[in-house]
């Protein structure tokens, strides 16, 4: 019996494509080139003018045709000065991108032959290349809603008061239907809250949240310049059983990205710190702001290796 494949043929790359267009290391740095220097044709430092540049045999370097000087598709980026193998640092990319709710450094470890500190510190770095911090989402219906992530506290029930030093505040901030931005604060404050909001929410949108009473003042939300954000805003008052009004009214959708969040981090890697929870959410809201590519979202990583480089 034939199995139907769940995912379109164009949005799929399993590991035979992988294999077939990053066979070696060499073919992982001509990849890296072409991002940056397409045809291998850049500005030459030593001349002045625009030149064509070719591989140098045992460097991750091209030299110009002309005078020979050299340069290096993988400096300012995540791989450089990098020992481990540059097709290993691919194929940790495709890992992260292809799995649905990520995976962890010990299973690479294993897959890879290399050290688990060599494994965490390549997500790491990977991880670093998934962050949305700038995004804005475009309405023009958003939903709002903070969470607390880490160990139980003592009353365990409400939220946790000011200070608290088990749980981590995050806010979350879901365009319905379309993309994510989840952020850590230092604490649930307005001014955290509406900042966030203020940020990463274009002005004319319809804001639904809880009845938190900071996010009363949504309405009231001025930008840099004193103008009026003109924010439209619902709330559902969770505490009293209420979580959907007049059909439309809800919270479902950040809800529904906090549950994809915190199933995948308690899953996958167990437990996070809150120094390095951010990147933990930035690759959960690169997964979710790109759910609609399949495994090509191993592209997109790829992609802004080059953006990303200094």
């Amino acid at each position: 019996m034939k199995v139907k494949q769940s995912i379109p043929k164009a949005l799929r790359y399993t590991v035979r494509d992988f294999n077939k267009e990053f066979p070696n290391d060499a073919a992982c740095l001509d990849f890296i080139k072409e991002q940056r220097y397409p045809g291998g044709v850049t500005q030459c430092a030593k001349c002045g003018v625009e030149r064509k540049h070719h591989r140098v045999n045992g460097r991750t370097a091209f030299a110009c045709d002309h005078c020979g000087n050299h340069i290096y598709p993988l400096a300012g980026t995540i791989f450089e000065k990098s020992s481990t193998s540059l097709r290993l640092w691919f194929y940790a990319a495709y890992l992260m991108g292809s799995t649905r709710c990520g995976i962890s450094a010990k299973q690479v470890q294993r897959e890879t032959g290399v050290t688990y500190k060599t494994a965490w510190r390549m997500f790491r770095q990977i991880r670093s290349l998934m962050s949305d911090s700038d995004l804005e989402l475009e309405g023009p219906t958003v939903e709002v809603d903070e969470a607390y992530y880490g160990g139980v506290r003592k009353w365990k029930r409400g939220r946790p008061m000011r200070g608290d030093k088990k749980k981590t505040p995050v806010v979350a901030v879901v365009q319905r239907g379309g993309k994510a931005v989840a952020r850590v604060v230092d604490h649930v404050t307005s001014k955290n809250l509406l900042g966030t909001i203020r940020k990463h929410v274009a002005p004319g949108s319809v804001i639904y949240t809880d009845d938190f009473n900071i996010y009363r003042n949504i309405p009231k939300m001025k930008g840099s310049w004193g103008r009026p954000l003109n924010f439209t805003h619902y709330s559902v008052r969770h505490r009293s059983g209420q979580y959907v009004r007049d059909g439309h009214i809800h919270t479902n959708s950040v809800e529904g990205f906090w549950s994809l969040v915190k199933r995948g981090i308690g899953g996958v890697y167990h437990s996070v710190s809150p120094q390095y929870l951010q990147g933990y959410l930035d690759e959960y809201t690169f997964r979710y702001n790109r759910r609609h590519e399949g495994n090509q979202q191993f592209r997109a990583i790829l992609s802004r290796v080059s953006e990303r480089a200094s």
